[in-house]
Order: structure tokens, then sequence, then C-alpha cells
């Protein structure tokens, strides 16, 4: 029945490529527990017991919860679609409660970092660097997704009214405007595609060395190059592009539906998670701008 379910998923549902990997491989591991740890065979056949068992495993192996829930949130798609289907009556999944998890604030760079970070990249005219560069001024200028990126087409981008048309989660299309930096970068960008790739056969926008359609590790390993020039995080990811354009944006006093809009959130709550970090500079605002503040500043002076 996996078979089944991920066809469900990739023809009528339209999922995307990613999710349904991740569905595909943590309903693989699970069939592997149920058949190695508790002898069950089909799917189907399998009860709250079982799920339990292997939330316990996974714990067991330190496996995040955060982790932990993605898998269950697989396995809960997996049998509501059994329900259905017919198959069975009731989810063994539905009285397994998702794990606590500890709340992270998001990762961003320092303004001053990501200043240094542009300062440093060579302009050199190879096509390799400008790509790269493209690459962490798309990321930290429109806050888009990984996956986003490696979607983006050439006609995607409208250079005269700078914009460009992303395709984020569940389909849903949305216009993020482009600065003029990123504007200069594209037109760079484009021209180094004529001359040092004049036979491209591929539509995709970002491209390897070769010409293909680039591919995550390629972007990850971009990213944590010029990122490790620049800070000490530990994490150095194109999501962590996405945080510091979002809590910059509120740092200057973007407005959060407006962030929300461009992140491409479906809801609020997503994007009040950056409010967090913005703590200190609200602080720093209300010390320069309340009168009472101001005045005891003033005096201490």
């Amino acid at each position: 029945m996996t078979t089944f379910f991920l066809s469900h998923l990739r023809h009528e549902k339209r999922t995307s490529k990613h999710t349904i990997l991740a569905y595909e491989n943590d309903l693989r591991q699970f069939s592997g527990f149920a058949l190695k740890e508790r002898k069950t065979e089909n799917l189907i056949d399998c009860t709250k017991s079982d799920i339990r068992a292997w939330v316990v495993s996974l714990s067991n192996d330190q496996i995040s919860p955060n982790s932990i829930n993605r898998k269950l949130s697989s396995l809960r798609a997996f049998y509501q679609f059994l329900i259905r289907e017919g198959k069975i009556e009731d989810s063994p999944v539905a009285a397994i409660k998702s794990l606590k998890k500890p709340k992270r604030l998001p990762v961003f760079v320092k303004e001053k970092n990501i200043e240094d970070l542009f300062e440093i990249m060579e302009n050199s005219s190879h096509f390799s660097d400008v790509r790269d560069k493209l690459v962490l001024e798309l990321l930290y200028g429109t806050g888009i997704r990984l996956s986003e990126l490696l979607g983006l087409k050439r006609e995607n981008v409208n250079l005269e009214n700078a914009k460009i048309l992303v395709l984020g989660k569940r389909n849903k299309e949305r216009w993020i405007p482009l600065h003029q930096n990123l504007i200069l970068t594209f037109k760079n960008y484009f021209q180094s595609i004529e001359t040092q790739i004049p036979n491209l056969s591929v539509n995709s926008l970002i491209l390897t060395d070769k010409g293909q359609k680039a591919y995550p590790v390629l972007i990850e390993r971009i990213v944590k190059k010029y990122l490790s020039l620049v800070t000490t995080e530990k994490k150095k990811s194109p999501h962590v592009l996405r945080h510091t354009f979002a809590t910059h944006l509120l740092n200057a006093g973007a407005e959060i539906n407006s962030i929300k809009e461009l992140l491409g959130h479906s809801s609020l709550a997503a994007t009040q998670v950056y409010t967090h970090n913005s703590v200190s500079k609200l602080k720093q605002v209300y010390l320069q701008a309340h009168p009472r503040a101001r005045k005891l500043t003033d005096d201490l002076k």
C-alpha cells in the first residue's frame, strides 16, 4: 500500500518531491523496525504498541523530537490514506502524541557580517564566482527556501519590474521584489552565461559550472564556504540566510504581515518566531525614542 500512497501524494496531492522522499524514507524505516523488532510484516497490521515502541527506539538512538514528530506525521498521513481507502477503520497513530519540542530561536547572521560577506566576495567575471554571488544575494535578498531557489527558471525573473516569481509550498506562487544590487548581479550572471555557457540546454536559473541544473549539495557548499569567512555560528545553511533576511527586515521596522507574505508562510505564527530575535533591537529603539528613557540617558552623560 505504500506504493499507492506515494503515488497518491505525487499525482493527486501534488506534494513536493522532497516531502515524498521524506515520507518514503520514514515508512521504509518504520516497516524495517516493525519487521525486525515486532515481527509485523504488513504495515496495515501494525498497532499503537508497535508505533510507541518505534518512538522509544528512535529516542534511545538520540533522534531529535523534531525528527520523530516528522516521522509520526508521515505515519499519520499514511494511515489516514488507508482509512479513506477502506483498508482499516482506525488509525494506530491517533492516540500517539507528538513529543514536546525544545524552543529554539532561529540562527541568523549579524548585519555587519553580511556587509563583510559581500565586500570580500571576489568581483570576478568567472561564471562560478558570479553564480555564487547570485546564490547568496538571492537567499539573503529574498528569503526564499533552498527548494524555491532550485525551482527558479529564467522566465521567473522580471528585471524590468524588479521582481521574481517564486513557487512555494503547496504550489503557491508569490512575487518578491528585487533590490538594485540583486538586479545588477542578475545582469552580470546572465552575461556570464551568454559568454561562458553558450550552448545552454536547461531552463533552470541556477546552474552548475557545466551548465546543468544546480542541486542542493552545491548550494549548501556555496553558503557554507562564504559564511565560514564571516561568522563563527555552527549552523551555516541556506535556511540561515532565510532567517537572516526576516530578522533584518524586522529589525529595520518592516511590518510582520509583510514579512509573512515575503516568506510565503501560511500563518502568522510561523513568522512571529523572528520577533524574539528582535528584542534587543526593540530595547535600543525604545531607549533612544521614549522621552523619559531618553532624558535619563542624557542625564547620565
